[in-house]
């Protein structure tokens, strides 16, 4: 069994991400596996080296060791490597069209009843519009091509699980300004680093089916990867948990004087 705890370095750590780390770590260790921390930090703009800091500081504070760890920002070029053989293979296709664009389209779409999901105008460019277009100062974002099929496994929390990706837009991997989504990002890492067991918020149910999608399409096997979604933890409102809410930050309740077994 190998696991893995994904944060990202923009905020504090609060108590649900603890609650999520918590979870792999044991199953790691009663299984005699593997906890591998990984820094989700793709987004420089957002992401900060004190936060790094400070996750790692707060799962050891709450006792929590890890096997292995790296940070995806020291791993762009496997992403690009990742991202040709998909170009390669017709699965990944440039798009041109801008946000007011892509809203203006789904607008329409729902007024016609139908659902907003994107319609692959892009596929209908050719190498030539697309060559003219970036000639011209236009840079594409790069969007993956869901199979025309449903995707089911077998949740360790949710029980059986089926998403219908016809349902839904293809998705974005790599924006116009070359950086890459944490949809693509996080299924490379768990390819290559060889994860077996995905335990992560319910919220990424539908996340799920697409990932798996792509993962067979990077030549992974899907079969090999078991996942678990976990209920969330909510605030008293009934909403989910942010790390803007400073109060059940870790760092937060450490000063309260909250003790890391409670």
């Amino acid at each position: 069994m190998k696991v893995r705890f994904a944060p990202s370095p923009t905020g504090l750590l609060h108590v649900g991400n603890a609650r999520v780390a918590l979870a792999n770590w044991c199953l790691a260790r009663r299984a005699g596996g593997r906890f591998l921390l990984r820094l989700d930090d793709t987004d420089a703009e957002r992401s900060k080296s004190e936060y790094a800091a400070a996750i790692e500081e707060d799962l050891r504070w709450l006792g929590l060791d890890w096997d292995e760890s790296f940070r995806q920002s020291d791993r762009l070029d496997r992403y690009a490597a990742a991202a040709e053989r998909l170009k390669a293979a017709g699965r990944l296709y440039p798009c041109l069209e801008t946000e007011e664009e892509l809203a203006f389209k789904r607008e329409q779409r729902i007024k016609q009843g139908r659902p907003p999901i994107y319609d692959r105008a892009a596929l209908k460019m050719t190498q030539e519009q697309l060559g003219r277009a970036i000639a011209n100062g236009k840079q594409p974002h790069w969007r993956f091509l869901l199979s025309p099929r449903e995707v089911t496994w077998t949740d360790g929390v949710l029980g059986r699980r089926t998403v219908k990706l016809p349902s839904l837009s293809d998705p974005v991997l790599i924006r116009a300004d070359g950086g890459f989504l944490y949809t693509f990002t996080s299924v490379v890492d768990d390819l290559e680093s060889g994860v077996t067991h995905v335990v992560r918020g319910e919220d990424h149910v539908t996340n799920t089916g697409v990932q798996l999608d792509i993962f067979a399409a990077l030549g992974g096997s899907p079969a090999a990867l078991r996942f678990a979604h976990l209920p969330l933890l909510t605030d008293s409102d009934g909403g989910p948990l942010s790390k803007r809410i400073g109060s059940l930050s870790l760092r937060q309740l450490r000063r309260d004087g909250v003790e890391a077994a409670a």
